[in-house]
């Protein structure tokens, strides 16, 4: 998809249009998690800093992302890739590899039912989106970027190394702003140059991963499109304004962010059967932590209090650090709920009904939140935790502070 979460603000507002739009937070320390096409020519892009992309385009609209927006017009998009081939693989909330080559008897060649995915997804959802055909997953996913917006690149198979011959060693999966100085240093330029690189030269710069970068330089990928794999982790980060200094803060977050990966791990259907922690301090030093389970979960609790087992491996003492970031993700998923106990004792039980009753909550009355009592009074100047402290909930609404 082109641009996609500011494209869906775009077409859900006619006062977007046409108008440079950063989707993020104002805060100095958010990123950009989108910049429209009329953001681009003044240098905004997507992980940018938002204060960063503000310098460049001051004119430019901020608005706060909407995922329940986002998830509706993905919804869409891939109803109408299934209409021509089962054999879809997501990659991503607006993006994904199709196989199509048993379609082609039904819909015409891989061209034809581009043009026409293309064509149905304008009609279906207003948006646009670009697409690459090729005889592989890489060659297809580097030709999809290079037309942007709308655009459509087609790639036979006997073409599939000269095209990739003359593009930037940066198209490679994988390389980044950190490797690829490191690669030019040593010559690699091109994404030709990798390709007629000696295996034995690729090896000792990279690693045992030099011979997959060599073949997909090469256009050769023999990977098949995989429908029905499970996600990898979902997790969920925050960038603070203000520092962290203390382990009930670091505490607080975890929380916040273990309510959000648990809510989507029900929502999508899965369980996790590892925990990692990312936290990334002042200097900018990042460190992960991952704590295996002796089981799978999917609820708040369990959730953070395998995050909080990690926190003295982190060395975080009052007062001694301060953090910019912390992280939470669920790994090692498997479909469907985590099998009970033979000697459970409801705990888990009844955690997974209560994240069941919030997202039950959220989806019937958008705006509303259910929070735990101590989400809350990290949010609330000057209330402190105390020991015995009777547990509460309260609901949140953006519509009561509307008025409504």
């Amino acid at each position: 998809m082109d641009a996609f979460f500011a494209s869906v603000h775009q077409r859900d507002d006619p006062s977007l249009r046409g108008k440079p739009v950063l989707v993020g937070g104002r805060s100095k320390r958010s990123v950009v998690a989108a910049a429209s096409y009329e953001a681009r020519p003044f240098g905004c892009r997507s992980a940018m800093p938002m204060g960063e992309a503000l310098r460049l385009c001051p004119h430019a609209i901020v608005v706060e992302p909407s995922r329940g927006k986002y998830e509706e017009a993905s919804r869409e998009v891939f109803d109408v890739f299934r209409r021509y081939t089962p054999l879809v693989e997501g990659l991503s909330i607006d993006e994904a590899f199709l196989d199509v080559s048993a379609s082609r008897a039904l819909f015409g060649d891989g061209v034809t039912i581009a043009r026409k995915i293309k064509d149905d997804v304008r009609r279906d959802t207003k948006l646009t989106a670009s697409a690459g055909v090729a005889p592989c997953k890489f060659v297809a996913k580097v030709a999809s970027d290079l037309e942007k917006p709308d655009g459509l690149v087609v790639v036979p198979k006997e073409r599939a190394r000269a095209f990739l011959a003359p593009l930037p060693i940066e198209r490679m999966w994988g390389i980044g702003p950190k490797t690829a100085p490191h690669l030019r240093a040593l010559g690699y330029a091109t994404l030709g140059d990798l390709a007629g690189a000696h295996a034995h030269d690729l090896e000792r710069d990279l690693g045992v991963w030099g011979e997959q970068v060599r073949m997909l330089a090469r256009g050769e990928d023999p990977r098949e499109v995989e429908p029905y794999g499970v996600a990898k982790s979902i997790g969920s980060e925050e960038t603070f304004e203000h520092d962290l200094t203390t382990r009930e803060q670091v505490s607080r977050a975890l929380l916040d962010q273990s309510a959000r990966v648990a809510q989507r791990l029900l929502a999508e259907g899965y369980s996790a059967s590892t925990v990692v922690v990312k936290v990334k301090y002042a200097d900018f030093t990042l460190r992960t932590r991952q704590v295996p389970l002796g089981e799978p979960v999917c609820d708040t609790t369990s959730i953070h209090r395998a995050a909080m087992t990690t926190l003295d491996r982190f060395g975080l003492d009052d007062g001694l650090f301060r953090v910019r970031l912390t992280g939470i993700a669920a790994a090692g998923l498997a479909e469907g709920p985590p099998p009970k106990l033979l000697f459970d004792d409801g705990a888990r039980t009844r955690g997974h009904k209560i994240e069941s009753v919030a997202a039950a909550i959220a989806e019937k009355f958008e705006g509303l939140a259910l929070r735990r009592a101590t989400q809350l009074e990290a949010r609330e100047s000057g209330t402190q935790n105390t020991a015995g402290s009777t547990s509460r909930v309260r609901v949140t609404s953006k519509e009561r502070e509307r008025g409504r």
